[in-house]
């Protein structure tokens, strides 16, 4: 009896084995932690990105991907929230978000605290600039405002642009593209005759458009995102303003056209390869990928459906199966080790065509793209164009 009792149960033993083996299985999984806009002021960046998630690779190197994705209804708080909810929950390899400048800026120091990195989908290069201790931690697919805005300041002046008036966000985002505005339209001799803000919730922007008016401008830049940067425009078209208006990047989705109408017919948008894919010539690195990315987006969500935001978020896929394999031989997904390879891989991307650009990350550029990733569109009959395509009939 005594000898029957000590036997091992080896029916028991063998699931308790083999739950451990999946066990282990599953924390070997690449976790990849979004927080993103999905719903909103910012909704029209959000939504768009959290679809393009779909269409990352489901394996890598061998590894299963799995994606978690959360929705911090354009507010830095549960961006916040969703970070440290990833980190210490999830227990994320990676984390990408959010979608706007505001956010990123609050998840910065959290995510350098449990050192995860971090790719952005929010342009301001105050999130990778300067680089320092947390910063190392945070990457970015989205060009940077000096991209866009030196790409203003050379159209405008081609087109004898001499005053320029701005108004933007009253955020970060909003004031860090003013900065980048001012500092290229002075380098073309481009004066600056009025700055004024608003706040993407605002219902009225009449005040404020009524001083940029006054100013007399030749053109008007419009620094915002999403549908709120609509907002300035609609004003300026009540007025009869016949000027040149620019956005920034942060409007380029057909969503935003369709809101806008008429009012942002003829507008210009600096913006990336993927809005005018089949317009642009062969020899651009970008268009393969701009096309490809395009075809399979719209044939998940729909034509006309594709934006930029949703190719930021595109790109993450080609990045990680550029880097994870590199991270991998150095440690286990699921661990800090890995977290700290995957960072150091991300950092040392090269020659990487993408929809966006040509990405050559380095340990001081978290984004990697050159002026080569910059092409200036005008909204013209609701559709994207060439600007100097949009010329034609």
């Amino acid at each position: 009896m005594r000898r029957l009792m000590q036997r091992p149960n080896w029916r028991y033993a063998g699931v308790v084995v083999g739950f451990a083996l999946l066990s282990s299985t599953a924390l070997a999984d690449i976790r990849i932690g979004v927080t993103v806009s999905a719903t909103g002021p910012q909704a029209s960046l959000g939504f768009p990105e959290k679809n393009a998630t779909k269409l990352w690779p489901h394996e890598i190197a061998g590894e299963k991907v799995e994606v978690i994705v959360l929705d911090d209804a354009s507010d830095t708080t549960r961006a916040v929230t969703n970070t440290r909810k990833l980190m210490t929950e999830s227990n994320v390899d990676l984390i990408v978000g959010s979608s706007t400048t505001p956010n990123t800026l609050a998840m910065i120091d959290v995510a350098a605290e449990g050192k995860t990195p971090v790719i952005s989908l929010a342009s301001s290069a105050r999130l990778i600039e300067p680089m320092d201790a947390q910063r190392r931690w945070i990457f970015k697919t989205p060009h940077s405002d000096s991209h866009m805005a030196s790409l203003i300041a050379e159209h405008a002046a081609a087109h004898g642009v001499k005053t320029i008036a701005y108004i933007g966000f009253a955020n970060a985002l909003g004031e860090a593209f003013l900065t980048e505005v001012q500092r290229f339209a002075d380098l073309k001799h481009i004066r600056i005759t009025d700055t004024e803000r608003f706040s993407p919730t605002d219902n009225s922007v009449t005040a404020q458009v009524l001083h940029l008016l006054a100013s007399k401008p030749d053109a008007v830049v419009i620094g915002g995102s999403g549908t709120p940067a609509a907002l300035p425009a609609r004003a300026l078209a009540e007025r009869g303003y016949s000027g040149k208006i620019y956005f920034n990047h942060g409007v380029s989705n057909n969503e935003f056209v369709k809101l806008c109408g008429k009012e942002c017919e003829g507008a210009y948008v600096p913006t990336g390869p993927v809005m005018v894919a089949a317009q642009l010539p062969d020899s651009n690195p970008a268009k393969a990928q701009a096309l490809d990315f395009t075809r399979r987006y719209e044939a998940a969500f729909g034509k006309r459906t594709v934006s930029i935001f949703a190719a930021y978020t595109g790109d993450i896929g080609l990045l990680l199966q550029r880097a994870v394999p590199v991270a991998l031989k150095r440690a286990k997904p699921g661990t800090p080790a890995f977290r700290e390879a995957l960072r150091d891989a991300l950092e040392h991307v090269r020659d990487l065509p993408t929809s966006t650009g040509v990405v050559n990350m380095s340990p001081q550029d978290h984004v990697g793209l050159d002026q080569r990733a910059r092409v200036m569109a005008q909204i013209r009959r609701g559709e994207w164009r060439l600007a100097d395509e949009a010329k034609s009939p």
